[in-house]
């Protein structure tokens, strides 16, 4: 009964974030068909969750589907079928879709970057083929925190993944509901919902940049509770 009401008021507090955030940055509007990335892990589960109980309430009206992007040269261990079953549970459908990229044409890159992009690529076709106008991801607080102190630190500008972003280039919108849910939000959510994250066996994961920010931003939440309210004011979001 204790462990029910725990699930209960954790929820209730990340869907009020997640209306939060909508209501704040304008993501959502009438008659949108909005593509959810689906990876697999807590925070796109989470979100995928989030929009099916968003999108049954009046208003705004819009559509959903979700796609999930395998990388078939990453030792990834996918459970299409519990995927499947998972989106269609919570009333939504769900395209498996496959890609992979070759390192040795691009020296310029890292593999995450090349990783990331053969992903966004299959997802903007996909939106692209089925008629969606926006395009919701996962990102949570700390990806956006993480994102701003990479930029800073490695490129110099003070810049972050925005809540909206309009691409100029392609007629989509990139939208990220979870941005005002914390990662460990996400993930006590994940557990007591009991989703299944998939395996993800990244060689570089560990020896990547963000890898080792989300470990100077564990300290800066310990040296101030306030920090990350803190930061997105800098960002004037």
């Amino acid at each position: 009964m204790m462990e029910d009401k725990e699930k209960t008021r954790l929820q209730t507090r990340i869907m009020r974030m997640f209306n939060d955030a909508i209501k704040r940055y304008s993501l959502i509007k009438d008659g949108d068909r909005i593509l959810i990335a689906l990876s697999g892990g807590k925070d796109s589960m989470v979100l995928l969750w989030l929009m099916a109980q968003r999108v049954r309430i009046f208003k705004p009206r819009f559509e959903v589907e979700a796609a999930f992007v395998k990388m078939t040269n990453i030792p990834y261990q996918c459970d299409d079928e519990y995927l499947q079953d998972f989106a269609k549970s919570n009333g939504i459908r769900l395209h498996v879709l496959e890609t992979s990229f070759d390192e040795s044409t691009d020296k310029r890159h890292t593999h995450c970057f090349l990783c990331s992009w053969n992903r966004r690529k299959m997802l903007f076709e996909a939106a692209k083929r089925l008629h969606c106008n926006k395009i919701a991801l996962g990102h949570n607080k700390d990806d956006i925190i993480e994102t701003a102190l990479m930029n800073l630190v490695f490129q110099g500008r003070f810049s972050t993944m925005k809540p909206l972003m309009r691409m100029e280039r392609f007629p989509m919108t990139l939208i990220r509901p979870l941005c005002l849910v914390r990662e460990h939000e996400t993930l006590a959510l994940a557990e007591k919902m009991n989703f299944r994250k998939q395996i993800k066996n990244c060689p570089y994961e560990d020896a990547s940049h963000r890898y080792n920010m989300k470990r100077i931003v564990s300290q800066l939440d310990e040296m101030t509770p306030e920090f990350n309210y803190s930061i997105f004011r800098a960002m004037g979001l």
